[in-house]
């Protein structure tokens, strides 16, 4: 049986409750939703999670913050952290966000949003290093975090290609 998805942007957890909680037929109306969820953007995840038990695919978008979670982010101390942590694994920094973000078992897709096959590539590593030890994704959630609001201005001041 086929049913509709839903794709939420910000103010995301509000969109992802009332979706939950949409039904047609005795039955919830849709089968997933469609977020942004990354290391800096950790807010939904209390929603995005309950979507998941109540039945629906949840498909993690941006999972790379629009770029900011890769070796291409203007460098700060998150970044020289996910270097430090990526280089320990043997892997790349995007690799690392996106082995975080499908270490979630409520994760059922993560879009990698790669547009070359050696960003394809990089991504991919991510299967290999997932899921993270529990240690390192904590550490990781803490030290990377920013705050929703925060994080959606600076969205706002990139740069779009």
């Amino acid at each position: 049986r086929h049913r509709q998805g839903v794709s939420v942007s910000h103010p995301q957890r509000p969109s992802i409750r009332r979706a939950i909680e949409v039904a047609r037929g005795g039955g919830p109306l849709f089968g997933s939703v469609q977020a942004t969820f990354n290391l800096l953007d950790q807010s939904a995840a209390a929603e995005l999670a309950a979507a998941h038990e109540a039945g629906m695919c949840v498909i993690v978008k941006e999972a790379l913050a629009n770029g900011r979670l890769t070796e291409r982010a203007p460098d700060s101390d998150k970044l020289a952290l996910l270097r430090e942590e990526a280089a320990a694994l043997g892997t790349g920094v995007d690799a690392l966000a996106l082995a975080w973000v499908i270490s979630h078992p409520w994760v059922t897709v993560c879009l990698s949003g790669a547009s070359t096959v050696e960003q394809l590539r990089s991504n991919a590593d991510a299967l290999r290093i997932a899921p993270l030890d529990p240690a390192l994704h904590a550490r990781l959630s803490a030290a990377v975090r920013q705050e929703c609001d925060e994080y959606w201005e600076d969205r706002k001041a990139l740069q779009w290609n």
